[in-house]
């Protein structure tokens, strides 16, 4: 059996996989967390998975593979960083947190899960950056404010005449 953090490590590299069969581009880099705030606007609504979409089955593994990739993107961008896990926590896998060197605790699990509940107010992208911007030779990107707009936040319409 797997321990915590070699799980983390597992479903960082799945959820790469996974985002790239649906044309996002996971890198490990603080700029890729706007391709995970990309995907929840395209497949959630209201806080909820949108109905055939790709968070309407397996919620709870695909929330912790997410969490686990924006664990290790910041691990991977903040030098001297680790991932804390408590393997005995019947919640470790929402519980888990990071630890970065300059002494910032963060719990990635719990980041998006509030996401997911109040959408871009909560957004992954900029709460990386704020993270991570003393260690990386980025500039915030500004096309992040575009996320909101346009087609990924269009819902499937009803015809008026449908009630249900």
């Amino acid at each position: 059996m797997a321990t915590l953090k070699e799980d983390i490590i597992q479903q960082s590299d799945w959820v790469i996989k996974a985002f790239e069969s649906d044309g996002y581009k996971l890198d490990y880099s603080i700029y890729s967390f706007i391709e995970i705030d990309r995907f929840f606007q395209k497949n959630l609504i209201d806080g909820k998975p949108k109905r055939g979409g790709r968070l309407s089955k397996n919620f709870g593994a695909i929330v912790f593979s997410i969490s686990s990739y924006v664990a290790q993107t910041l691990i991977k961008n903040v030098p001297n960083s680790s991932i804390v896990t408590d393997d005995s926590d019947v919640n470790g896998e929402i519980n888990f947190s990071v630890e970065l060197s300059n002494g910032t605790v963060c719990f990635p699990a719990q980041r998006v899960m509030k996401r997911i509940k109040n959408g871009l107010e909560d957004a992954i992208y900029p709460y990386g950056y704020e993270l991570a911007k003393e260690f990386i030779n980025e500039s915030f990107d500004q096309s992040f404010w575009d996320i909101g707009k346009g087609e990924e936040l269009e819902e499937e319409s009803k015809p008026w005449w449908k009630l249900w």
